[in-house]
Order: structure tokens, then sequence, then C-alpha cells
């Protein structure tokens, strides 16, 4: 079994990945760590949960600390390179969660390296301020607001060495997909590039080709390792008008740490949250038009526990990386494998199991059927009997 170091990891970031428990690499790890450390342009994809952020963070981060301007004895952002590894991802949940990231990583190096957040919520003056003081030699942001900064020559992308596009699939969907294009255009060619998500398909891996540099490589880990070794699966019937009855009898039933639901069809995430906290349910959702103070509120809220239950779309919840969550409801069945992966991937993360429920009607079920055989998992039927998660009655 390959280890941390026989993949060339630095012995600092190994020390500072054992804070965390992190011992072992995971297949997608083990795959993407030598290709990216030898500068290979790369588009890769792995489950919800399989550590692609540290997957790419290392070797990039490397190949930046061996670089020279940040050697031993050389102050950090000095010699003007200006930004030389820059992290774009959709989201302002994910862009935070990625710097935090790199931020542990990069604990107690010497001379310590600059990572800056330049996202569209933070005061723009202040961003500008930063980057003309510190220097940084890594910035993390999503497409608006690295674009504003370009196009204000404030952000000099010149010098870049090392570029990713975290949820590369998402940067290039209609609302972002202009950005993102126009970003890039700022953006010198000779640099590597990688992409990855949970969900690239054939179609989002076309749209990323012009943009990745030449010698793409893809790589992608099975789902299995989380999918089947640390997720269990259950199926609940209901009929749509009782969805979200049965939700609360469910929750009620398996009295959630933290249950992330997603809904489906016609039940909106307000209406859902409504009718979960008329009944006591400490709930909380997330809604595509949510300004950026209550979806704050309701993440955190939902991060510390004093909320249980988080309401949200699919696409709201694009980006959100919470530990601890026990349970993910679905409201619904996707017709293709990818959401439900991404679903599902939201439990069972950093060794610990979780379960994954789908509450839906019978035309559901039969979706349910055909992912349940296309990602070879297996789903529990089950329902409930006075209060309690049971295995129904045989039949016949």
């Amino acid at each position: 079994m390959a280890s941390f170091a026989d993949l060339g990891v630095s012995p600092r970031f190994i020390e500072n990945l054992k804070g965390r428990s992190i011992l072992v690499p995971t297949e997608i790890q083990k795959r993407v760590i030598p290709l990216l450390a030898a500068g290979q342009n790369l588009i890769f994809r792995s489950a919800t949960g399989t550590g692609k952020t540290f997957a790419y963070l290392m070797p990039l981060f490397q190949t930046l600390l061996s670089s020279g301007g940040a050697g031993e004895g050389e102050e950090p952002g000095k010699g003007g390179k200006g930004v030389e590894v820059l992290v774009v991802a959709p989201t302002l949940e994910l862009c935070s969660q990625i710097k935090k990231e790199a931020d542990f990583l990069l604990k107690g190096w010497e001379p310590p390296v600059k990572v800056n957040l330049l996202i569209g919520s933070a005061n723009l003056d202040r961003q500008i301020g930063a980057l003309k003081k510190d220097r940084p030699r890594v910035v993390v942001g999503n497409p608006g607001r690295l674009l504003l900064l370009a196009r204000m020559k404030k952000l000099k992308l010149g010098s870049l060495g090392a570029l990713v596009l975290d949820e590369g699939d998402r940067l290039f969907a209609e609302e972002l997909a202009a950005d993102t294009r126009e970003l890039l255009g700022f953006i010198n060619r000779n640099r590597q590039t990688a992409a990855c998500s949970a969900t690239i398909s054939p179609k989002n891996r076309d749209l990323l080709l012009p943009f990745m540099g030449e010698g793409v490589l893809f790589e992608e880990a099975g789902d299995e390792e989380i999918l089947r070794d640390r997720i269990e699966h259950w199926a609940f019937f209901s009929e749509g008008r009782r969805k979200i009855q049965s939700l609360r009898s469910l929750l009620g039933a398996v009295k959630p740490k933290k249950a992330l639901v997603f809904s489906g069809g016609g039940g909106q995430p307000g209406n859902i949250v409504s009718q979960l906290q008329y009944h006591h349910v400490p709930a909380a959702g997330l809604y595509g038009d949510m300004d950026k103070k209550n979806r704050k509120e309701a993440i955190d809220g939902f991060r510390s526990g004093k909320i249980t239950v988080l309401v949200s779309s699919d696409l709201a919840a694009r980006g959100l990386d919470i530990p601890g969550i026990t349970h993910v409801i679905a409201l619904d069945v996707p017709v293709e494998a990818g959401p439900y992966v991404h679903r599902a991937g939201r439990t069972g993360r950093a060794g610990r199991r979780g379960i994954m429920i789908t509450i839906g009607d019978e035309e559901e079920m039969r979706h349910l059927a055909r992912l349940e055989k296309k990602l070879g998992i297996t789903v529990y039927p089950k329902v409930l009997y006075r209060g309690q998660v049971c295995v129904p009655a045989p039949i016949g």
C-alpha cells in the first residue's frame, strides 16, 4: 500500500496531515499527486470526500516551494513574480474551504507563504490593499471577483505557474462560463493546468480541453471507495404529496446529528423548512436567491450543530464541505448517476460511515433501481413502523 512518502510528498505536509489523522492517501491522491508533481496537465474526477483538494494542492505547492522566490531566507512574494498558483472555484463557500486547506498544509513553513482569498462577498478595497501588501504567491477565488481585479490590473496573472479549476464542470455552466472564459484570457498559456470535479462528464471534458494546454490526461477513481464501503443506501416509498410528512416522520425516527436534505420536484426548500420548523425541527434552507448573510447564518448554524437539518437544492449545495453529516436525504431521484454520487458523497467522509436515504414514489423507485445497478451499490428498502426504521415484511 502506497504511503504519502512513497508519492514524494514533503515530510512537512505529511506531519501536518497527521494532525488530522490522515495517514494513508486515497485512491485519487495516489493517481493524481505523481502526475501533477511531474508537471502534467490533468483533468480528474472522483467522488466528493475523496481528498481532491489535497490531491492538487500538495504537488503544486511542492513545485512552488522549490521554484525559488520562496526559498530559505527569501521573503515570499518578492522578486516581482506575482501570483504563481491560482485556484478558481464556483462558490464562495468552496473558495473559503480551499483557502483553509491551503493554510493548513502550509502551516509551519518557513518562510511563510501567503494565500489570499478573493471572493465577491468581501470588501473590494480591502482585497486590493491586501494584494499590494501581501504579494501572495497563491490566490483562491471565484471567477467574478478574480475577473474584476484582473480587469482593474490589480491582480497580475502573467507569471502564473499553475492553474486549478476546482469543480471545473460548474465553472463552465451557463451562469459562470462567460466570466470563466474571460478570466482565463488574462492568464499566460505557458502554465500547468488541473481541473477536477465529482461529476465531470465527457461533454464537460470537451468544454475544458481548449483551456488545458497540451498533453492532457484524464484520471478517475471509482466511486466504490465511498459509495460501497462507507455509505449505506436506504429507500422509502412515499407518494409525492406526502413526501414532506414522510421526511418529518423519518427525521423523528432516525434523530440525525446532521442531515442534509435535497429537495426535488415541487418541494421547494423554503416550503420544506417552514413545515419542519412549524413542527419544532431545527431546520434551515439554502435557496438560489438567498442573500449572503442569511446563507452564511444557515451554513454556520448547521456546521456548529445548532441546526440539525439543512434543506437545499443541488445547485445551492455545490461546494459545501461540512464535516459530520450523518444522513443525506433526497426527495427525488436524479436521472443520471453523477448527481446521486455527488449527493451521497456529502456523508461517509474522513473515514466515517454515513447513510444515503431516498424518499420516492413508484416511478422514482424504478429510476433508483437503475442507478443501483449502474453504480454497483445495494439499496435497502425500509419502512417506518411505530416510529422505528424497519425492514419491510416479505410479500406472499
